[in-house]
């Protein structure tokens, strides 16, 4: 039986033609073709382009209102392919696999901004608009390539055929308590050339899936990518001719093109100009991670577009409806609290709505399982730059069926000022990149005397900031890709970001980090002995904190950007992860799988409600006790804390595990400490010593060395030990 919906209704120029549907947005495979749907408040011109993939001009203009023929009679009629404001229409019999579309807007009854000045409506007839819902974006195919820039047409929207075989893949929907996360970057991940990977792939999807075995012996189960969504890697960037090189690039990728559409530069695939080749290599990498139990988080920025400011070109979102899209002041200047230039009208209905297609697409056809939201304090802003006491975008993101089961963690801050760690919008489901935690951990390291009450919240998981939220609310985090790595941390006391070329004035100049003695490289040995012993410091804190700890690419072996703390414009050495350092520093990749892997065999350390301080269950010990040199004794005035979990209350005291003692020493020299009396039939074992050389500063599950002394063990200066009490 023929379906009625495959016939057309009108012909024009030889296209068929039949009203379309309004929903879904963007271009839909349908029977016998292809419906095209787009929104726009003030339009009241739009029509449709369609090309032959990669030609300069169109080979057919479409207009959605106009004279059209009528098909059987062939008669001239006035047709209105519009359903309120949406521009709707199929058209039949496309060859959808090799075209590409686009649209031409205008609003005649309102004033036109000209570039480089203010205003509320951007319409340009001449220009040719990406949609805003495309599947798959061509012009920068494959990375590096310099594009044409004479292209009337840079981001060109194409058509994606979902046919991927998942093979049954279901999430991991690991516990997040249970996560280990590690922020990473696609092509930064594997580009290097010690990687291994084969030229074509390096710097993929592809290369990153092949490094799975890396990351599980590691004991990572959770990846979280930064911007994979279609940017622009020429955006601002500079050719330095000097050198005949690309000096700067859009190297991080914060800068969205299109909220729908993986960036095909990061597939290896992506030169064929196949956009669903590029889908299909994501999202077998993303089933790969699954089999290997390991979820996918996306770091997405909803905050701006690549669109930038009145000066910024009209790729999209502005030339279609600019005060739907954007926050506007009254006099028409973009509002700009994402530091970038403009910044979505995340709380407009129409934008509130693309966001939750967008990260519904996500879940429902790739199998992502969480989102980080960079910048994500401007979600919960009014169109005028308020902030919201009841956002209703954090609301819905919060209750949404299909993102039921994500993670949803907020950078809850922006450029504007509106700081809300520990006060972001939360609706029982958002956990936040805990900022302050970063800076505790960071001034305790270096031995900042005072911390060691702040650093006792960090430790349970933050409850000064996150009470009623519990634990898993705080993601924990020293490093980011946002600043020092863990090695530049304890190597550098000033950002030297000369290489930026923006006479070092960008970046973050409160770092809190300390050189242990030389600014940089060096070669005395018992500086760089320090430095290696305080990297083992700073991530045994991490894993031992209640909450959820993220560690960065390249962290575990050791990774240098030579001071430089914002590499955002670098594709080179200084962002792309050096394979060789896995065997130069074997030390420091075998000290973070040890202690990955204790986090794992302790559930005592991974509660996801906040531990009460009480011997609630009535075993002689309270759930944590805090202690100093001297056990029962903590001096929060110090550089000096100590404490034990007791593992009668993991998961709220439904679950045994062992005791831990953790005696963390930043004082510059040794100290004796008392460890608390354990019951009878327990004694202390040593499992981690970070002022013993390596193979002795860890033992294995299950050969951890009993102490000789029960009583107290001298911690060397500037150190961590961690002992488990366990039956005898």
């Amino acid at each position: 039986m023929e379906r009625i919906d495959a016939h057309p209704t009108h012909l024009f120029k030889g296209h068929k033609i039949r009203p379309g549907k309004p929903y879904p947005f963007g271009a839909t495979l349908v029977p016998g073709g292809v419906n095209f749907s787009i929104f726009s408040h003030h339009a009241d011109y739009c029509v449709l382009l369609l090309f032959e993939k990669g030609a300069p001009e169109p080979y057919a203009v479409i207009p959605f209102r106009g004279m059209f023929s009528k098909v059987g009679t062939n008669e001239p009629e006035w047709a209105d392919f519009r359903i309120g404001k949406v521009f709707t229409m199929t058209i039949l019999d496309l060859d959808h696999e090799n075209i590409e579309y686009g649209y031409r807007m205008d609003g005649s009854s309102y004033p036109r901004a000209r570039h480089g000045e203010p205003g509320i409506y951007r319409f340009d007839p001449s220009q040719i608009l990406m949609d805003p819902y495309a599947k798959s974006i061509g012009g920068r195919d494959a990375w590096g390539v310099v594009p044409d820039k004479s292209d009337p047409y840079q981001h060109r929207s194409r058509i994606v055929f979902d046919d991927f075989d998942w093979e049954g893949d279901r999430p991991p929907e690991l516990p997040i308590e249970d996560l280990v996360i590690y922020e990473a970057h696609v092509r930064g991940f594997t580009r290097h050339a010690s990687s291994g990977i084969k030229s074509s792939m390096a710097g993929t999807f592809t290369g990153l899936r092949e490094k799975i075995p890396y990351l599980k012996e590691l004991g990572i189960n959770c990846i979280e990518l930064m911007p994979i969504f279609e940017f622009d890697e020429f955006e601002h960037s500079k050719y330095d001719e000097a050198s005949g090189k690309w000096v700067k690039m859009n190297y991080w990728g914060y800068s969205t093109v299109g909220f729908f559409a993986p960036k095909a530069g990061f597939a290896a695939t992506g030169r064929v100009g196949d956009g669903t080749m590029v889908a299909d290599e994501l999202k077998t990498m993303i089933k790969e991670l699954h089999r290997n139990d390991i979820e996918v988080i996306l770091d997405v920025v909803f905050n701006h577009t690549a669109e930038g400011n009145e000066y910024g070109p009209i790729i999209s979102y502005c030339g279609i409806d600019n005060p739907t899209y954007y926050m506007l002041t009254p006099e028409g200047y973009y509002y700009n609290f994402s530091g970038t230039g403009n910044t979505l009208n995340c709380n407009n209905p129409i934008v509130r709505n693309m966001v939750l297609d967008a990260l519904r697409f996500w879940v429902a056809e790739y199998h992502i399982d969480g989102f980080r939201f960079d910048l994500a304090s401007i979600l919960s802003r009014d169109p005028f730059g308020a902030p919201m006491a009841n956002p209703p975008l954090l609301e819905a993101l919060a209750f949404d069926p299909v993102l039921g089961k994500c993670k949803l963690i907020a950078e809850a801050w922006d450029a504007g000022g509106l700081y809300q760690v520990g006060s972001f919008p939360a609706y029982g489901r958002w956990a936040e990149w805990n900022g302050k935690s970063r800076d505790t951990y960071r001034r305790f390291l270096k031995g900042d005397c005072g911390m060691a009450g702040a650093m006792s919240q960090i430790i349970q998981g933050s409850p000064n900031l996150y009470r009623g939220r519990g634990a898993t609310a705080s993601i924990n985090f020293i490093t980011c890709h946002d600043g020092f790595t863990l090695y530049d941390t304890v190597s550098y006391n000033n950002k030297h970001n000369s290489a930026n070329l923006e006479d070092n004035r960008d970046g973050a100049n409160d770092n809190n980090s300390w050189n242990c003695g030389w600014e940089g490289e060096t070669e005395d040995p018992a500086i760089n002995a320090l430095r290696r012993r305080q990297i083992k410091n700073a991530v045994s804190m991490l894993m031992v904190s209640q909450g959820v700890p993220m560690i960065l690419q390249g962290d575990e072996v050791g990774c240098t950007k030579y001071g430089n703390n914002n590499t955002y414009c670098h594709d080179n050495e200084l962002n792309w992860l050096d394979w060789t350092l896995v065997e130069k520093n074997y030390d420091l990749f075998r000290f973070f799988k040890h202690i990955i892997a204790l986090r794992h065999a302790h559930p005592i350390l991974r509660n996801g409600c906040h531990l009460r301080n009480q011997d609630w269950k009535g075993t002689g010990y309270a759930d944590i006790t805090w202690h100093g040199t001297q056990a029962w004794h903590a001096d929060w005035n110090g550089n000096v804390i100590a404490f034990m979990l007791n593992g009668s209350y993991v998961k709220e005291g439904y679950d045994e595990d062992d005791f831990i003692y953790v005696a963390m020493n930043m004082h510059w020299d040794a100290l004796p400490f008392d460890m608390p009396m354990l019951p009878p039939e327990y004694q202390w074992l040593l499992s981690v010593n970070t002022s013993m050389p390596s193979p002795e500063d860890i033992f294995p599950p299950g050969q951890e060395r009993i102490l000789d002394n029960q009583q107290s063990m001298l911690v060397g200066g500037r150190s961590v030990a961690i002992l488990l009490g366990r039956k005898k």
